[in-house]
Formats: structure tokens, C-alpha cells, sequence
């Protein structure tokens, strides 16, 4: 797996599993990436939804992966609620429990990454083609 964060321009690129283990050396490096780049807080990610991005990734095979959005802590979660533009933002957000990812793929449209994500029908898959990103998640299967 390979990716960018796209507001702090750090990047992971490695194997983060073999089968069914999880590498937690990668998951170190990959949870301090996608950490809350607002208030530095680390969280561990749900590694089925790495699996998700990731299967997504290797559909397309599009580079680069880029990421929005990983860990949100509370704090940062009931500042982006408080903002008008940003008012889709749930109040239990997945993302405050490691459990949803925000990105994009380079050269492919939204739409497609967004049909694809569905027909895994392994959780929730939002699409917000105005600011060109899907939002996938390991919660109830459910789409928007």
C-alpha cells in the first residue's frame, strides 16, 4: 500500500499485511499518518478499512492515493460540525473511532472510486463529488 496525506504531505508506501496478519510496525507509521493532523492526536485505524482503500487502490491501479482524512479526533470533529459549509459532518463520526477514511484517486473520477467502494458492500461509502473525495467506513452497510 502506498499513499499520500494530503494536508501534510507525509506518506507511507510498504506492506502492511501478509494474509491475514497485520504488520503493527506498519500500522505505527500508517496510524502516525493519519493521525489528526489538526490537534497531532495518533489513533489506531481498523485495518479492514486500510483493507478497503487498499482494494480500491488495486481496482483502479491509479496513482496516487491521496487521503483526507483518517483519525478526527472529538475536538476536530465538533469544529468541522460548528462550520456551515461542513454541516454533513456526523456527530459520531466514524472517523473518532479509526473507523473511516476520506480520499481520492489520481485520474479517476469519483464516481467510479464511489461504485466501486459500494460494490464491496462492506460498509458505508459517501460521495461528495463537489469536493472530489469518497468517504468509506467499516460501520453499517449504507451509502449517501
Amino acid at each position: 500500500m502506498s499513499f499520500r496525506h494530503a494536508h501534510t504531505g507525509e506518506k507511507f508506501s510498504g506492506v502492511y499485511r501478509v494474509g491475514d496478519k497485520y504488520l503493527p510496525e506498519a500500522f505505527d507509521r500508517i496510524n502516525y499518518v493519519m493521525r489528526d493532523f489538526r490537534t497531532g492526536d495518533v489513533f489506531p485505524l481498523d485495518p479492514r478499512v486500510l483493507d478497503l482503500i487498499n482494494i480500491v487502490h488495486q481496482e483502479t491501479g491509479s496513482e496516487p492515493l491521496e487521503i483526507l482524512s483518517g483519525y478526527r479526533s472529538p475536538k476536530t470533529n465538533n469544529m468541522l460540525r460548528g462550520r456551515r459549509q461542513n454541516s454533513g459532518v456526523a456527530t459520531k463520526s466514524l472517523h473518532m473511532y479509526g473507523q473511516a477514511i476520506d480520499f481520492r484517486l489520481g485520474g479517476v473520477k469519483t464516481k467510479e472510486i464511489r461504485d466501486i467502494a459500494r460494490s464491496l458492500q462492506a460498509g458505508g461509502v459517501g460521495f461528495y463529488p463537489r469536493s472530489d473525495f469518497v468517504h468509506v467506513d467499516t460501520g453499517k452497510v449504507r451509502s449517501w
